[in-house]
């Protein structure tokens, strides 16, 4: 933590230097922009450092997207290469794209406020305490995947064993790429460890060549070519610079090999300049990537650019991987094997041993001691074509073979994803203000008790959880049912304010919730926040069978015979603190007072947690599900029904919910993408002003929303949502709605 300011006076320095550094400063502190924001817990946050660890997610984030189809993916990066390339490679599969936070407390949970990711994935070697720390606090799952350790790595982990072994316990689980690595892990203190194979293996070819590229070798028209890919500069003082090698080499071959051309790829784009400046000091005629017209005649071609490398190696004779001269402990091989490509490597392959070890015994790479030997083993693949083809086709069965790797971890993110809770940072100073909470939670008077059978329906958080289409739906399967409701923010009215079926009433007298039950004109309404006193008016005006009381667990006045508590399975338990440090109206030991459960909006979301948890406070109550199932669109001006397949184009979408994103998704489910989304308060009443800043001609909105829509609409349509729901096992949760009073 003492390094904290001046990491930070750094990166300050830096954006304000160059202004494309501005999102480095920020989104390394954990402020994210506002589009990266998710108001629902739920999605997958996959850490990958660099270039290197980028390519490796890309095999993992198609299987997600196949495996968990909606789900937020979000990709964070530490250097600016690798969010480059992340930009370049990930931006149709990630739904956004960051640079990760430092390693600090704050600037983590910030990010983890800002994305409430189900479970977190670390691609590779990076082990930041406070990030595997904060995720676990959070709620969300913690998965190493990819996980190698080298040798050159092992002895520095070893040194300090004692600071890693508790951090290395947090994952729920590190696939390690080999068993060696996976043997280094449990040395190092992680539990739960296990071989998954290396996710590189999964890459996919791109055979695609840009068109100037290949407008250049088809002017040179070369014999030969050959890649030096991925060079690097010295490690230690006695390394050798492999730019210089490869440049040497290949002077020598010009001498063999007239037209051969060379496409030498630096790793690091800060190399590129270097590259050239060395090229011209050996006279060597070159033409740089980014300045290519695809006319030039030249020896060398220069790739100054990111992501094209890949589909080279198809036109490529023989490839040198670079940075296995230099004690860099090598890179990538399985691109050029994936093309067939016979690939040269120097001494130093300590990052890739197994494959290294395989490929060298099945003769599927030809390994150089001595830097001096480059030019002639080019020359010997060059002069052996047949040879040379041989040595790639191994190559590629050998990476063939070991596909399957991001399936099997995207099957173990989807389990983890299904078996996470979200949970609230903790604030210390909030802690008191939830101890009043809590009193005042306790303080209520004795319930009474009417003649008519009374069911509850509430939840254990603040905000929706899908209750009112519930009741809706009760009240409308069982006969001779009435509503109860306390009107949330009605303006006006008495103590019990009653209304028999087909009564109408503006919304300042009902609030807009109770104006959803109003208008279904089938069912008698009574609102009041004294729901004894309505209970008891209802029994003497309509005599119902049946109370269903709307939102009302924590209204503990009236006596129920049925409590049935609504868990919103976007975020179960409100970040599992009592209010105002998360949204919990009590502590989850109030479950044991439900009669039965019933988890929303689950078409996608988890079941093992969340019952687990139910299960720990109440064994017997039966768990139902249910999900939001949209109908039709409704004109707000005409109240005529549309289809849901109605154009749409150039529409937005606004709502005032307690969790906006649920109608958001509710959208996408239905294939509707509104051109921009608008969030407004929960109970928001709307203005004339108001909507008409919204420049949409259609105006999409919610069933509840409409109820507070302004007097005096803007020219634009508005058309809201009418939904209803699918219970599993409606018979059951009926007949237990009905039953004989305890």
């Amino acid at each position: 933590m003492i390094a904290a300011p001046f990491v930070l006076l750094y990166f300050a320095a830096r954006g304000l230097r160059d202004r494309r550094y501005i999102h480095h400063f920020t989104e390394r502190l954990g402020i994210l922009p506002a589009a990266v924001h998710q108001t629902i817990p739920g999605g997958i946050w996959v850490h990958a450092v660099s270039v290197g660890e980028v390519l490796s997610a890309i095999p993992l984030l198609i299987q997600l997207r196949n495996v968990l189809p909606g789900i937020k993916l979000h990709v964070s990066c530490s250097t600016v290469a690798g969010r480059a390339m992340a930009n370049l490679k990930l931006a149709a599969l990630a739904d956004s794209i960051f640079y990760a936070p430092l390693d600090y407390c704050c600037a983590v949970r910030r990010t983890l406020r800002a994305l409430h990711p189900s479970v977190v994935v670390i691609i590779e070697t990076e082990i930041w305490p406070n990030l595997y720390r904060e995720s676990r606090r959070a709620g969300a799952r913690l998965l190493v995947v990819n996980g190698r350790i080298s040798d050159r790595a092992m002895p520095r982990y070893r040194r300090f064993r004692w600071f890693f072994r508790p951090v290395l316990a947090l994952p729920d689980k590190v696939f390690a790429q080999t068993e060696i690595s996976s043997a280094r892990y449990r040395e190092l203190g992680a539990e739960q460890v296990e071989v998954a194979g290396n996710l590189k293996y999964d890459f996919t070819p791109q055979h695609s060549i840009p068109p100037v590229v290949a407008q250049f070798v088809e002017r040179n028209r070369p014999s030969a070519i050959w890649i030096a890919a991925s060079t690097m500069p010295p490690a230690e003082a006695d390394d050798p610079d492999e730019d210089d090698i490869v440049i040497r080499a290949f002077a020598e071959l010009r001498e063999r090999f007239a037209n051969l051309l060379l496409i030498l790829v630096p790793r690091r784009p800060e190399r590129f300049d270097v590259a050239a400046s060395k090229l011209e000091a050996a006279g060597i005629a070159h033409a740089r990537r980014s300045c290519l017209t695809g006319m030039e005649r030249a020896a060398v071609l220069l790739l100054d650019s990111m992501g094209e490398l890949s589909g080279l190696f198809t036109i490529a004779d023989v490839v040198y991987m670079g940075g296995t001269f230099p004690k860099r402990g090598g890179h990538n091989i399985l691109e050029p094997a994936f093309f067939s490509k016979a690939v040269i490597c120097g001494p130093h392959m300590e990052n890739f041993p197994e494959i290294a070890a395989e490929f060298l015994a099945g003769g599927a790479m030809v390994e150089v001691r001595e830097p001096a030997a480059l030019a002639k083993t080019v020359a010997s693949l060059l002069n052996d074509p047949a040879t040379a083809r041989e040595i790639g086709e191994r190559a590629r069965k050998l990476a063939e073979a070991r596909r399957g790797t991001a399936v099997r971890i995207a099957e173990a993110v989807a389990g983890l994803e299904q078996d996470s809770i979200p949970a609230a940072p903790g604030y210390p100073l909030l802690t008191p203000l939830t101890w009043v909470w809590r009193v005042g939670a306790r303080l209520r008077p004795a319930p009474r008790r009417l003649d008519t059978r009374v069911v509850s329906i509430g939840n254990l958080t603040l905000g929706g959880a899908g209750k009112t289409p519930f009741v809706l739906w009760l009240a409308r399967n069982v006969s001779g049912s009435a509503i109860v409701t306390r009107g949330y923010r009605r303006q006006t009215g008495t103590a019990a304010s009653l209304f028999a079926p087909g009564d109408t009433a503006p919304v300042s007298l009902t609030g807009d919730e109770p104006q959803i039950f109003l208008r279904d004109k089938d069912v008698p309404l009574g609102i009041g926040a004294d729901r004894y006193l309505v209970g008891r008016r209802m029994e003497q005006r309509f005599g119902p069978k049946l109370l269903l009381l709307d939102d009302a667990l924590q209204h503990t006045q009236l006596a129920r015979d049925l409590d049935i508590v609504m868990i919103d399975a976007l975020d179960p338990f409100g970040g599992c603190r009592i209010v105002p440090a998360g949204r919990l109206r009590e502590p989850l030991t109030a479950l044991a007072r439900a009669g039965a459960f019933v988890i929303t909006r689950a078409a996608r979301r988890p079941r093992q947690a969340i019952e687990r948890t139910l299960r720990m406070h109440n064994p017997h109550a039966p768990i139902f599900y249910c999900r939001v199932k949209a109908e039709s669109w409704v004109d707000a001006r005409t109240e005529q029904e549309l289809p849901l397949d109605t154009a749409l184009s150039g529409a937005e979408a606004f709502c005032g919910l307690a969790n906006p994103a649920s109608f958001w998704q509710t959208l996408e489910t239905i294939g509707c993408r509104p051109r921009a989304c608008h969030a407004f308060g929960d109970h928001h009443r709307y203005t004339t002003k108001e909507l008409s800043l919204l420049t949409g001609a259609t105006l999409l909105t919610t069933e509840k929303d409409a109820m507070n829509l302004p007097e005096v609409l803007p020219p634009a349509r508005i058309l809201w949502l009418r939904i209803g729901i699918e219970i599993d096992r409606p018979d059951e949760l009926l007949a237990l709605v009905k039953g004989p009073r305890a």
